[in-house]
């Protein structure tokens, strides 16, 4: 049953040193708050899984919270590189960090195995691709019905999962609307959970196929206005493609990635107070 709480609250409460924690949104939604929370609190020895680990996971990376990755895909999107990735893949700094690398289709069923209480999920992906002599949560497998060549990928069960949405109601209910990746599906997998919202209000007036996670799904809802910053949320405010931009530059070089680090988020209370120290300023109120 969801609990509305503080950010700092539920992060001391429910993110633990060595947890698997899934922090998924798809171009949109991302949740970069929650994110710096985990930061600011020195959480160490995560494994952390994201189908698509960009700047937030580059921060957690490079501030040392990760001894394990799980993903798809890492990037810069539409500018390049993870400079704190790299560096801590090419040169173990500040710690070295273990690779498990999926295909999209893989991992986002290895989600939805998760979520349904199975021990594994089947697709049929992987033919000629190395990643199954590389990872061994992938085996093939034979159908018996058809004797056809599968795959099998084990669940993924993070021990937190966290994403951003709009909004929640007083009781929890979250509404989420515009892309969506494997929103519903980490948290469902998961043992626990954060979700991070835009507002609270009192009535959400949304169709209820909108509501993808009820209060009973999710363990704590916290009010983080702008909580996905850089990222955007549809309705509220929209990518910041600066800020990806200059993050190439920020994180290219080891002591200007901490002096930022060190200003902008460890030197900083809370959300809002990151985003005033990183000279960010959202729109007062919804977009549409």
């Amino acid at each position: 049953m969801a609990e509305i709480v503080g950010l700092r609250e539920a992060v001391a409460a429910l993110v633990r040193d060595g947890d698997t924690v899934a922090m998924e949104g798809f171009t949109h939604l991302i949740p970069h708050a929650a994110g710096h929370e985990i930061i600011r609190q020195g959480r160490r020895d995560l494994t952390l899984v994201r189908m698509t680990p960009d700047l937030v996971y580059d921060q957690l990376i490079g501030m040392g919270c990760a001894r394990r990755l799980v993903f798809a895909w890492g990037g810069n999107p539409g500018v390049g590189s993870l400079h704190r990735f790299r560096d801590a893949v090419e040169h173990g700094w500040p710690r070295s960090l273990e690779l498990v690398e999926h295909s999209h289709a893989g991992l986002a069923n290895a989600y939805v195995a998760g979520a349904s209480g199975l021990p594994f999920a089947v697709l049929d992906g992987y033919h000629g691709s190395d990643l199954p002599v590389h990872n061994p949560d992938i085996r093939p497998l034979t159908c018996p019905f058809t004797g056809r060549r599968l795959a099998a990928v084990r669940a993924i069960r993070p021990d937190v999962a966290i994403v951003h949405a709009q909004r929640a109601d007083r009781r929890g209910n979250v509404h989420l609307w515009g892309i969506v990746g494997v929103q519903k599906e980490a948290v469902l997998a998961a043992a626990r959970s954060i979700v991070t919202v835009e507002e609270i209000v009192d009535e959400l007036d949304a169709p209820p196929n909108a509501c993808i996670l009820p209060h009973w799904t999710v363990t704590a809802v916290c009010p983080v206005p702008g909580g996905a910053h850089p990222s955007y949320a549809q309705g509220y405010y929209d990518r910041d493609n600066g800020f990806y931009l200059a993050w190439d530059g920020i994180s290219r070089d080891r002591e200007r990635f901490r002096a930022w680090m060190e200003r902008c988020v460890l030197g900083t209370e809370d959300h809002a107070g990151y985003l005033r120290a990183a000279g960010i300023t959202l729109p007062p109120e919804r977009t549409s």
